[in-house]
């Protein structure tokens, strides 16, 4: 499997086709990256990268304006454009935790799990040292939000476009937009409506432009509308916008006065009624992405149906259609609903939808969602022949051709399916459904991508998990929940941490008198104070769990038990409870007919015999060690015996014996790695 490529923080989008207008803007961009900043002035280093504002309300083309800043400026930045959206599709600010470790997964730079907030900045920081990195960041609530990513690299740049000032930034530069200039506003009208109508009524296409304010995204909406009528002429819609009136199912928190809000609610009154229905649903969207599948799932309708909808809205300005990363055609477009409209069709969705089909809509499209993630994961067992049957009983839609597609698929969606499962968790309405896709998505992320690669995005999954647990009062799921981001914390080095979250999953265990999650927790207590180098501890709490697993006659977790009792006995130096633990894994293991299992006892109990000072017990039990690893044939584990004992025979001055030893050793490893 290659290894992942995370993606990058939701990114941000500008319209179809040439940059319009803007040069003035561009121009002084431009020369406040090279003009002195107040550091410079007073004689002291520059000791953070640049930082630009693009300042605008939404639908101004402040977006478009940075990505067009950023497209001109790529080449100044060898070390790549870093993009990332601050704002949620819902309006709420991002935290900013989570825009730290996207940032870090699009550098390749490691991504601790479960890391704090000021640990993700800081690695954020460190990966940006010594590079050129352009980093754009769209969409700021504030500068509580910019100000922890801003790079201490003073060669990187940094574009921010929020909705005001951000206070709190030191030596920022501000680049506050209005609306576009005439020409380029008949331009962009021109580019959807086509050239015909505008060049023959200019007086008409100015009207338009004043009506609109000169927001280019209210222009976009006017001219796919115009696009949409090839028989209206511009005076009618000119005359059309002036007669919306002030209020609407589209009024969001600033009234259908506004220019943005006018040009909406004309090119929705134009709909087909499915297609109006299907756009302010996709307000349900997670991330405001949606594919054919989500859509299709939302609205209830065909596949086929679906995706025509979505390609018409796109024509009309309503959608962002985005084209997918990886090989040209292997995944279906996906599409994005603009910044600028999305509280727009909030409150058209609350105007339009009752409550129930709202409610329905969503329990569809995460029905959807989990069968889809049931396809990937069994993409990665397609040698099985029952999962190749129950491959072939799922809709053809839904099926994948290979598990590199089902990888592609899951990661160009990933940024949509966290977003999905975040949302159904928040909510509170579905929780079942919530835990069965969490549950799917967990085993799909594992599936493909491997326990470790995937432990940044499983981390958050499990608390997710965690929440519904807690919220509907499931102890067995709270102590999976728990023993999971215990897993992961010591993983990570956080061994206080997870020392909690096992004793937490302990007390939920033994509430819910699941006696597996209770020696689980008992066993992940022990394995967190041996970490700590607490040996007594350790012990003790092994023994708790064996004696668990003892009543049950769980034979294979009785020898690793008796197991780890040994290695904390030796690290304590308690050489006669160590060699007793030892020597009854190895009888665990002889049960069990594992000569491996019990060859590596035997080699650990003649360890503790050689640090205890018995040197012929040791030899007599190595031998018996190498003579399990021959009959296991485990070339590699027998050399290691050979290798023991012919230390050991050193010690006792039989050094031809010794020599004989490593000799069948090396011949040993030497076959093993021909």
């Amino acid at each position: 499997m290659t290894p992942r490529q995370a993606p990058a923080p939701a990114p941000c989008f500008a319209p179809a086709g040439p940059f319009v207008g803007r040069q003035r803007e561009l121009k002084e961009l431009r020369a406040d990256i090279v003009r002195a900043g107040l550091d410079t002035l007073s004689g002291r280093k520059r000791p953070r990268g640049r930082v630009l504002l693009i300042a605008g309300r939404p639908g101004s083309g402040r977006t478009a304006l940075a990505e067009e800043l950023a497209r001109q400026l790529a080449g100044d930045y060898p070390d790549g454009v870093l993009r990332a959206r601050l704002t949620g599709a819902d309006g709420e600010p991002v935290p900013t935790e989570r825009t730290a470790r996207a940032l870090l997964g699009a550098l390749n730079a490691p991504v601790p799990a479960g890391a704090r907030e000021d640990e993700l900045t800081e690695a954020l920081r460190a990966a940006l040292n010594g590079r050129r990195v352009l980093l754009l960041l769209d969409d700021a609530a504030g500068a509580g939000q910019v100000d922890p990513l801003l790079p201490d690299e003073p060669e990187c740049l940094v574009v921010a476009v929020s909705r005001g000032p951000l206070t709190g930034v030191p030596d920022v530069r501000p680049c506050t937009l209005g609306g576009l200039d005439t020409p380029a506003a008949v331009e962009l009208l021109e580019r959807y409506a086509g050239p015909t109508r505008i060049t023959c009524d200019p007086v008409a296409a100015s009207a338009v432009v004043e009506e609109c304010g000169g927001q280019p995204a209210a222009l976009v909406l006017v001219g796919g509308w115009l696009a949409a009528r090839p028989k209206m002429s511009v005076v009618d819609v000119a005359k059309r916008l002036r007669e919306l009136p002030a209020g609407g199912p589209a009024a969001g928190r600033e009234g259908a006065a506004r220019p943005l809000a006018r040009a909406f609610w004309l090119a929705y009154e134009a709909l087909p009624p499915s297609s109006a229905r299907l756009l302010h649903l996709l307000a349900l969207a997670p991330a405001g992405l949606a594919d054919a599948h989500t859509a299709s799932a939302l609205a209830g309708c065909a596949l086929t149906t679906a995706q025509s909808a979505l390609e018409d809205l796109t024509a009309r300005g309503l959608l962002r259609g985005e084209a997918p990363e990886g090989a040209e055609g292997a995944l279906p477009p996906q599409y994005r609903v603009p910044g600028c409209l999305a509280e727009l069709l909030g409150a058209l969705l609350q105007a339009q939808e009752r409550p129930a089909e709202i409610e329905l809509a969503r329990a569809r499209m995460l029905e959807r969602t989990v069968r889809q993630l049931h396809s990937c994961r069994a993409a990665t067992e397609q040698d099985d022949p029952a999962v190749r049957r129950r491959i072939e009983q799922l809709p053809r839609p839904l099926r994948f051709p290979s598990r590199p597609a089902a990888e592609e698929w899951l990661l160009a969606r990933l940024p949509a399916l966290l977003a999905a499962a975040r949302l159904a968790v928040e909510d509170g309405r579905l929780d079942t459904l919530a835990r069965r896709l969490v549950s799917a998505l967990t085993r799909a992320l594992t599936a493909h991508l491997g326990p470790e690669a995937a432990a940044p995005d499983l981390y958050g999954l499990h608390q997710l998990v965690l929440d519904v647990a807690r919220r509907c009062e499931m102890p067995l799921e709270k102590a999976a929940a728990l023993l999971n981001l215990g897993d992961l914390d010591a993983r990570g080095g956080r061994t206080p941490e997870a020392l909690e979250r096992y004793r937490q999953a302990l007390q939920s265990a033994r509430e819910a008198g699941d006696p597996y999650a209770t020696s689980r927790a008992l066993e992940s207590i022990g394995a967190a104070h041996q970490e700590l180098g607490d040996w007594q501890r350790a012990a003790d709490w092994y023994r708790r769990s064996l004696e668990l697993r003892l009543t049950r006659g769980e034979l294979a977790d009785e020898a690793r038990l008796y197991g780890r009792l040994g290695a904390v006995h030796g690290y304590a130096g308690q050489w006669s409870e160590a060699l007793r633990d030892w020597r009854a894994a190895a009888a665990a293991h002889r049960r069990l007919r594992d000569q491996a299992g019990q060859a590596r006892a035997l080699g650990e109990a003649a360890r503790v015999l050689e640090q205890a000072g018995r040197s012929r017990e040791a030899l007599r039990t190595g031998l018996e060690a190498m003579e399990c690893a021959r009959r296991a044939g485990d070339g590699r584990l027998e050399a290691a015996a050979r290798l023991r004992l012919a230390d050991t025979l050193d010690r006792l001055g039989d050094g031809a014996a010794a020599e004989a030893h490593r000799r069948a050793a090396h011949e040993l490893l030497g076959e093993g790695a021909s």
